[in-house]
């Protein structure tokens, strides 16, 4: 049979600083061309959940089919994510009783899959969320400062940001009304993740 490859983004989370506005590098899969069109599951290890289903009745009237660029018989692989960063970044923050209890770190820690950067520590006010940023300058430090309390300020729930020498931000959030996390917490990390920094991190050298 045939060797068709098929060359797919290589994501990683990073610990210490967002990499999402980064150009990703690429690896190529190899697939092996078969009789018809097939679709087959990857897998959940890859980024999110895999697998196959049927075409929404929209997909189609509007011919999709038609319009797939490439030889139909090969063996196509599909992403279908689970629920998203981007779907937690799209959700409001909602008022926090004095009486609810704060998150589970079991919770916690299925919920810090769907954030990029961000990780789990323990401090005197309980668990905590925890992103840090290098920054190109001291400079891009004060400017990435003020683009998160942009964010912060529509969502209604703000961080404790930190401006540290020579380059670094650093961002904690938490709710303390309660001495822990809430789903809160991750909402505005999520939406902090949207956040353009571009421009402000250090660029890479790029290798002829």
């Amino acid at each position: 049979m045939a060797a068709t490859n098929l060359s797919f983004p290589q994501f990683s989370l990073p610990c210490r600083h967002h990499h999402h506005h980064h150009h990703p590098s690429f690896f190529t899969l190899p697939t092996r061309t078969r009789l018809g069109p097939r679709t087959q599951s990857l897998g959940s290890d890859f980024l999110g959940d895999f697998g196959a289903r049927d075409p929404f009745p929209a997909e189609i009237a509007s011919q999709f089919g038609e319009k797939v660029l490439g030889d139909p018989n090969t063996e196509h692989k599909i992403l279908i994510p689970t629920v998203s960063a981007s779907s937690l970044a799209q959700q409001e923050c909602t008022p926090v009783s004095p009486l609810q209890l704060p998150m589970l770190e079991d919770d916690a820690q299925k919920l810090l899959r769907k954030v990029v950067g961000w990780r789990l520590i323990v401090g005197e006010d309980g668990l905590k969320l925890q992103c840090l940023w290098k920054l190109r300058d001291y400079q891009c430090g004060v400017e990435l400062i003020n683009r998160v309390y942009k964010v912060a300020e529509r969502a209604g729930h703000f961080p404790n940001l930190h401006l540290e020498q020579p380059n670094q931000v650093r961002a904690e959030l938490w709710t303390s009304s309660i001495g822990g996390l809430t789903l809160n917490d991750f909402i505005v990390a999520a939406k902090i993740d949207e956040i353009k920094t571009s421009d402000l991190v250090p660029s890479r050298r790029a290798w002829a």
